[in-house]
């Protein structure tokens, strides 16, 4: 899908994804890993990373 580095960076960097309720959340890698980052809609700290096709 993606063909150069600079468009893969920007549609899969820093983006995760809640586990429930599926919205899509930029935030550093670390603070996620940590805890520290929250679901805006439903609050949930459970984010994957977002999916490569």
């Amino acid at each position: 899908m993606v063909k150069f580095p600079e468009a893969e960076a920007h549609f899969f960097k820093n983006i995760f994804v809640c586990k429930k309720c599926k919205s899509k959340i930029r935030a550093s890698n670390l603070k996620v890993i940590a805890g520290k980052i929250s679901c805006r809609k439903c609050g949930s700290r459970m984010l994957r990373p977002i999916r490569k096709k």
